[in-house]
């Protein structure tokens, strides 16, 4: 190009440097680098005839090739030296070096200008013209919509477009953004432009690829921007996540799978297209979010990532851009670009360094005291790096030096405070969530950011359909902005919405639910504001001011029209004033300040919540004169109401001038369209502001005006109304009239065929709005749903009543309640208000043990609600020990126990009852004859009894002799008593222990001897067994000792001791005042010496106060503890446990070698040991067992065979306990099919403390027993677990 070029090589200053060079960093050069300049070409202005030279230097490895018409390949670097001796005019040009090996290229370019010494001072631009700039318009003809894909889809988003002028030499560029980031030509995004067509096409979608996708025609005059959003969904086999620098984040997953996630694989390679990829982490990764240690400085590097899940592993991410550690120039501008709870990432300016010796920096901390060197062992060869082992919420101070070998320099500025963070959970729920229609088929969503971000990296918005729970997600990547416009809903549904914030550690809750929005196109301005009034009319005047009245606009704008304004005109001045500045929220004002005699034009603006609509066409000029006739001015607001196919109910309101005498009466015109002829439809004046005018034409249009009548005539006609068809509205229903039946209410009930969004039902009586609701009225809309109750019914509410419901096209009907129907609904209400309790049984009686005698009767059905009064002699009794009542609500059965009776009990004995509504009564006659029969059986009963005494023990009493033969039976088949039989005594006693369900049956006592034989029974079962338990239980609860508390293999358990326990017993147990009902994880039992409650495997959410209640029929005794602190669940929680990592079934090929690692916790840590076949495995050449760290262990067998196919087991213990999970190993010879083996998840065996745990609470009362309880009952087995290795990384979602 310049003609001749020498070629300098510093071959031998560079072999210089290298020797002073460590012989580590030799090593390091010779790693895979791609090209780079560190000296690049620079520009030069020259005058012609000037020689010149241009100089570059490029490192890499291997060589790289610098092409300028000639190239010198260097060991280390390539020094370039371009010279020429005389340049020319024609030598102006822009001149490139291009260096390239194997692992990229690099280029560099510098201007030369050459001027003529015969123009010294012409400027550059004569060599180079300057360019005068065109307008250009680009104008979009065809553009791109929000499109939705799949993961591993190709979509193409074009836009057509003309260019106005169109110019060869200026086309406007196409810059394509996702998310306001500039896009650039890859594999994975291919752009076209030209023609009048813009493409982008993207090849392969992936997370990464969803965002807001914009293009930027630029052109020198401005540019021509459209945007659209688009969707990539996730597949369940193919989880994605994007990696990005050295500290890898893989944020992009989609959230329907997220939760599924186990774990996280990074791997690294040094050179793309090859399958040399070497995983980073050995450790399983449960955050998004790895530092990837131990890159070398210069070296490329790219990541993926693949998940993991119950399933299997993933395909890999989108492979990362390469990753080089870069050469730093000025140590400056220290700062933390990254901060968690434990680390700092630091980065910074590089010093201006030109020299060819390796530099490395010096990281420096304080956080109290002196300055302190943090990389004492490592080299930092890039202007970023992690500084660990940072206490939490602790300020520190950073400073960087750089270094080489020749020394180091002065530290840098240090940085402002820097503030470890602290661990703070989930973030906090964002705020109120806000919904803005936008398009027929999208919503803008708007909300507040959370309280507590916590490192906040994004959102996730929720849709759902008002009514039902299932909820969609918007969007499958975090969003970033408090907005977001949710696509791909159905037009004219209702929809609600919700939002949850993610950090690293998880999400948050949902916010709360957004007002329900129909989707719908949002109106512009022009349609978003009220129409014109019209038709103003002036309806008195007293020579100072004008009454005015006008009408509504016809189109509200979709909200309600609810001030208007007022303008004035002085027709003899012709100049428009303001009449009121404060709102008018009524269509009637009166102008005051008028001068009298001049004549006046108006006009009326309306306005709702957009602003204000059109001013109305000018009134007609209007005479300010005092009004003095004696006949009334103009009624006013004529409107319409049930309009029907040949009939309609026309409303209006008294003249506001009444003239010389009161208002008496009203006639109603009307004209059918097509003709001029007004008609009277009512022959004689009605004295309200109603008429309904019957005998119409169905389909004609009718106009109507009303007329005012006093005593002295007929006043002026009104405004003529709105023309009306006198046609039945599509869809129209009548109001429908009945009782409620549960309530007795008597309601109006109506359905609406049309409604908007502001419509309301008006209802009225006589055509008068219902205001008053003192005397009982009530009125509920739901939805469509209109209903007029009547609480309080009575003679005064015969009338006519009518319902009209605004914004729509007249809906509206009207019922009129006569005397007769009233009267009828009246009775039917006091029926379903005061009803009878049917009684299936009348009051009776029954001789029970003891002589007690049971008054009872049964209802047909009867509440828990129900109460009831019992009478004896018409004095009222209470329920006490002497008389105790009681009901089932089951059966519909009352009762009342006498327990004593006596000859004082003769006489009539009744019972009352009420039950919400309903009352019933009964009664029981027990005089002469009735009660002596009663009396008897009663004193009989009394004489054979029941007695309970810690323990259930049968007796009687009899003339009995030595030689008496004395013998027990049950059901026919003798008892043999443990203790003899004492008839010396003259009492023989059965003891029946531990008294249960197995004790019932029917007793027998016989005695014999000389003088004959006599038997008593005694049927223990039904009433008569459920008292002996009701006894039972009233001793058991005055025993109940305190509650305490006793570890077991499995969980915790709440024990209360007592004299006596069965399972017959009434007893509760609560946590939190919430019942809690007997299940696998909180297991209720007991043993004839305690109650017990068994809780299994212990949480947080099992903290609080328990209690334990035993009710007998008078007294229920109760018990409390309270569960709090780590006391409680410290032992459960710290044992041994096996986290997860492990599977179910493992398939290996013989001589290959096997590793088996899981992560183990607990506190203190845990001892891990591996069993086979339940034969404990000794480590040595072939078995290796490690435990890192106190948490990840492992079983590697090295070259496994044929005899390793088995169980293998690993268990964690330490002193409170652990576990144990079991593997199948299946070994297959090289060339054999694989064996099938199907997994079957075995649940974790929950190993005992290897000491006894006690927990302290307070001693036993001295009422439990001294012996040791007896052992609780073995539990029940617990349902398989699910197979390991399926937990999600963070909290599941709520939907």
């Amino acid at each position: 190009v310049f003609g001749t070029f020498e070629v300098h090589s510093f071959m031998e200053q560079t072999h210089k440097v290298q020797k002073k060079i460590p012989e580590k960093y030799i090593r390091e050069s010779s790693m895979i680098r791609g090209p780079k300049f560190l000296v690049r070409l620079k520009s030069h202005t020259v005058f012609e005839n000037t020689p010149i030279k241009l100089f570059c230097t490029v490192e890499g490895y291997p060589t790289p090739h610098v092409k300028v018409c000639l190239f010198l390949s260097l060991s280390l670097c390539v020094c370039v030296c371009l010279s020429s001796c005389r340049c020319g005019i024609d030598d102006t040009a822009m001149y490139t070096a291009v260096a390239s090996n194997s692992h990229g290229q690099a280029s560099s370019q510098a201007s030369i200008i050459v001027k003529s010494e015969s123009k010294l001072n012409s400027r550059v631009d004569a060599i180079l013209p300057e360019i005068k700039y065109t307008k250009i318009n680009i104008t979009f003809l065809e553009t791109f919509n929000v499109t939705f894909g799949k993961e591993e889809d190709c979509v193409t988003l074009a836009c057509k477009m003309t260019i106005s002028p169109n110019l060869a030499n200026l086309q406007p560029d196409a810059l394509w953004y996702r998310d306001e980031h500039l896009l650039k030509e890859s594999k994975w995004a291919k752009m076209e432009s030209g023609g009048g067509v813009a493409k982008l096409t993207l090849t392969h979608l992936a997370k990464d690829d969803e965002g807001l996708y914009t293009l930027r025609m630029v052109t020198k005059g401005g540019d021509a921007v459209h945007s659209a959003y688009v969707f990539v969904e996730g597949t369940e086999l193919m989880l994605s996540c994007a990696p990005r620098c050295s500290l890898l984040s893989a944020l992009n997953l989609n959230r329907i799978y997220y939760n599924t996630i186990s774990y996280f694989k990074v791997s690294k390679c040094e050179k793309v297209g090859t399958e040399n990829w070497t995983q980073c982490n050995d450790s399983p990764i449960k955050i998004c979010k790895y530092p990837v240690p131990g890159l070398f400085e210069g070296h490329s590097y790219y990541f993926r990532v693949r998940a993991v899940n119950s399933h299997g592993i993933s395909r890999p991410s989108r492979v990362s851009e390469p990753i080089a550690g870069k050469a730093p120039e000025a140590p400056s501008n220290v700062y933390a670009s990254e901060t968690d709870r434990t680390y700092v990432v630091l980065s910074w300016s590089a010093p201006a360094y030109h020299g060819k010796a390796p530099m490395w920096y010096y990281i420096e901390k304080v956080g109290s005291g002196s300055w302190q060197r943090v990389n004492t062992k490592v080299l930092v060869r890039s202007p970023r790096y992690g500084v660990f082992d940072l206490n939490e919420g602790k300020e520190y101070l950073f400073r960087v030096l750089s270094a080489n070998m020749y020394g180091t320099s002065e530290p840098s500025e240090p940085t402002k405070p820097i503030k470890t963070q602290e661990l703070r959970g989930v973030p906090s729920a964002p705020g109120q969530v806000v919904a803005t229609r936008e398009t027929d088929t999208s919503v803008l969503i708007q909300w507040a950011p959370p309280k507590e971000p916590n490192n906040l990296i994004g959102y996730y918005i929720d849709s759902c359909v008002k009514g039902s729970k299932d909820w969609d997600s918007a969007n499958h990547k975090p969003n970033k902005k408090t907005k977001f416009v949710v696509h791909g809903l159905k037009t004219g549904e209702t929809y609600v919405f919700r939002v949850q914030a993610i950090n690293e550690l998880g999400l948050s809750e949902e916010s709360q639910e957004s007002a329900p929005l129909s989707v719908r196109a949002a109106l512009s301005i022009e349609y978003a504001l009220p129409s014109a009034p019209y038709d103003i009319a002036l309806l008195y005047c007293d020579g100072e001011s004008m009454v005015l009245n006008w009408k509504r606009p016809a189109h509200s704008g979709g909200a309600e029209v609810t001030d208007y304004y007022i303008d004035r005109c002085n027709v003899a001045k012709k100049a428009w004033k303001e009449v009121n500045v404060p709102p008018i929220k009524e269509r009637l004002y009166k102008v005051p300040n008028l001068t009298p005699g001049s004549v006046y034009q108006f006009r009326v603006y309306g306005a709702n919540v957009v602003g204000l609509g059109n001013a109305s066409t000018s009134s007609p000029p209007f005479k300010c004169e005092a009004w003095t006739m004696p006949e009334p001015g103009p009624p006013y607001d004529l409107s319409f109401i049930e309009i029907r196919d040949d009939s309609l109910v026309v409303e209006w309101k008294p003249p506001v001038y009444t003239g010389a005498s009161a208002v008496t009466g009203y006639y109603v015109d009307m004209c059918k369209k097509g003709t001029e002829t007004w008609t009277t439809a009512n022959a004689a004046a009605v004295d309200h502001c109603y008429l309904k005018v019957k005998g119409l034409q169905t389909g004609s249009f009718y106009v109507f005006r009303v007329r005012a009548e006093n005593a002295q005539g007929t006043g002026k006609p009104s405004v003529p109304s709105d023309r009306v068809c006198a046609k039945t509205l599509p869809g129209s229903q009548e109001i429908k009239c009945g009782v409620d039946e549960q309530t007795g209410d008597i309601y109006l009930s109506f359905e609406s065929c049309q409604m908007a969004e502001i419509s309301k039902f008006v209802w009225k009586k006589s055509y008068q709005e219902i205001t008053d609701f003192s005397k009982g009225l009530a009125i509920k809309t739901s939805g469509s749903n209109s209903t007029l109750l009547f609480k309080n019914p009575d003679k005064e509410d015969v009338g006519t009543f009518s319902v009209a419901v605004t914004h729509t096209d007249g809906v509206s009907a009207s019922y009129k309640i006569t005397a007769e129907e009233l009267a009828k609904m009246l009775t039917l209400s006091y029926d379903i208000r005061n009803p009878i309790i049917p009684l299936k049984t009348e009051l009776a009686y029954k001789i029970l043990e003891r002589g007690r005698v049971r008054f009872w009767l049964q209802a047909e059905a009867i509440s828990s609600a129900v109460t009831y009064k019992f009478f004896a002699n018409n004095k009222e009794l209470v329920n006490c020990e002497q008389t105790k009542m009681s009901h089932d609500v089951a059966t519909g059965t009352i009762e009342m126990v006498l327990d004593h009776f006596t000859e004082d009990s003769e006489g009539t004995y009744a019972v009352q009852i009420q039950d919400g509504r309903g009352k019933a009564q009964s009664s029981l006659v027990l005089i002469g004859d009735a009660f002596k029969a009663a009396l008897a059986e009663a004193e009989y009963q009394r004489r054979e009894y029941i007695r309970v005494k810690e323990g259930t023990e049968l007796y009687t009493v009899a003339n009995l002799k030595k030689e008496s033969a004395f013998h027990w039976f049950k059901n026919d088949v003798e008892v043999i008593p443990e203790v003899p039989a004492d008839l010396g005594s003259g009492v023989c006693k059965l003891l029946l222990s531990q008294f249960s369900k197995k004790d019932v049956g029917v007793y027998k006592a016989t005695i014999s001897d000389d003088r004959g034989q006599d038997v008593s029974q005694v049927d223990i079962s039904g009433k008569v067994f459920d008292n002996i338990i009701n006894d039972l239980t009233r001793v058991a609860g005055a025993s109940a000792a305190d509650l305490v508390i006793h570890c077991t293999s499995e969980g915790i358990m709440l024990q209360c001791y007592m004299k006596y326990y069965t399972e017959e017993m009434k007893i509760t147990w609560a946590h939190k005042d919430s019942k809690i009902t007997a299940s696998e994880r909180m297991r209720v039992s007991g043993t004839p010496a305690m109650a017990t409650l068994e809780i299994v495997e212990p949480t947080e959410k099992d903290k609080g106060v328990y209690t334990f209640e035993i009710k007998d029929s008078e007294k229920t005794n109760t018990r409390h503890l309270e569960l709090s602190g780590q006391g409680a669940l410290f032992w459960f929680s710290d044992r041994g446990k096996v986290v997860g990592g492990l599977p179910d079934v493992v398939t290996i090929m013989e001589k290959k070698t096997l590793s088996l690692t899981c992560t183990v916790c607990g506190d203190p840590k845990p001892q891990v040991t591996w069993s086979k076949n339940d034969q404990e495995v000794e480590p040595g050449d072939q078995y290796v067992i490690s435990l890192d760290s106190g948490k990840f262990a492992s079983l590697t067998i090295k070259g496994v065979t044929l005899e390793d196919s088995g169980k293998f087991t690993m268990a964690v213990l330490n002193k409170y306990g652990g576990e144990s999970v079991d593997i199948v190993v299946s070994v297959y010879k090289h060339g054999d099919r694989i064996p099938e083996i199907k997994p079957s998840p075995t649940p974790k065996r929950i190993m005992p403390p290897t000491m006894p745990i006690v927990i302290p609470t307070a001693a036993k009362p001295a009422s439990a027993p001294a012996a040791a309880p007896a052992k609780s009952p073995a539990p029940a087995p617990k349902s398989p677990a699910p197979s390991r290795s399926v937990r999600s990384p963070t909290p599941s979602r709520r939907k």
